[in-house]
């Protein structure tokens, strides 16, 4: 099998299932995961012969497609912040609406050395581990409900490198410490309401763990309201909690925070014009 021949099979059958643009998309994952070929070796090398596994290879991964399974759980790998994560059904992919979450952290953190982080509901590890190659020399505790999510966190930081304190733990339970201890605390928690399950893509809905994704329509919170009364006391003076939000929740989510005693509450919009995240700090001082 050819080059050519390999896009041409490829573009034949994800363009039916997922579009133009987004088969296109597919193609250079595809293309640079199992063959290590950018764009500009797909097109320099057209008529090149590529490895002997190749129809074999490519025909499992597009059947797996065509069943609407995503294409990181079928390469093993997603691409977060600039690094190639390890990822498994027992993890959510990283989105890319979540990096934003890690600059703006990067941004208010500025040269500042030796940030002690939390990381609440890891998952995959993506933000610990963005957040710990992107500021100088953090100490970072990263916690999640699920150990198999754990191992593959743990399984990132050690091939990016980096230290990570993983621990089990619950973020419906967190037991407040006995004084501050963080300058930054992150959380990309589940929020997302199960009636908006309807809305969602076969490829996410039968294949991401619900665990990760679904909160009562009714108790859209659920999992901020101990997450920022966590917060209002681990935090530093002056520390600062990042969380991303359901785009429904912003003014609940910020009365939350002005409710704990945060200051600079910041309510703010994605890339795509929703909803996205909430931003507050500890205030320095009482007033």
């Amino acid at each position: 099998m050819k080059t050519g021949e390999a896009i041409s099979l490829m573009r034949s059958r994800l363009t039916p299932i997922v579009g133009e643009r987004e088969a296109q998309a597919m193609m250079r994952v595809i293309m640079d995961e199992v063959f290590h070929y950018s764009p500009v070796d797909v097109m320099l090398r057209e008529d090149s012969e590529l490895p002997s596994f190749a129809p074999e290879r490519l025909d499992a991964i597009l059947t797996r497609l065509e069943r609407h399974e995503p294409l990181q759980y079928i390469l093993g790998t997603a691409r977060f912040h600039g690094h190639s994560l390890l990822v498994t059904p027992a993890t959510l992919i990283p989105r890319p609406e979540t990096e934003h979450l890690v600059d703006m952290a990067v941004a208010d953190a500025g040269n500042r050395s030796d940030l002690r982080v939390l990381d609440i509901a890891t998952g995959s590890g993506c933000i610990a581990v963005a957040l710990a190659r992107a500021l100088h020399f953090p100490v970072i505790d990263a916690i999640d409900i699920s150990d198999e999510a754990l191992a593959v966190a743990r399984q990132n930081a050690a091939r990016l490198k980096v230290r990570i304190n993983f621990a089990h733990g619950d973020a419906l339970a967190l037991t407040p410490p006995h004084e501050p201890c963080y300058d930054i605390i992150v959380s990309n928690p589940p929020y997302v309401g199960n009636s908006e399950a309807a809305d969602m893509e076969p490829n996410v809905l039968q294949y991401e763990p619900h665990l990760a994704l679904f909160v009562p329509d009714d108790d859209l919170l659920r999992f901020y309201r101990p997450i920022v009364a966590y917060a209002a006391g681990a935090l530093e003076r002056g520390g600062r909690l990042y969380l991303e939000i359901n785009r429904r929740c912003g003014d609940a989510v910020a009365r939350l925070l002005e409710a704990n005693g945060f200051a600079g509450i910041d309510i703010t919009r994605d890339a795509y014009g929703n909803t996205r995240y909430a931003t507050a700090m500890r205030p320095t001082r009482d007033w």
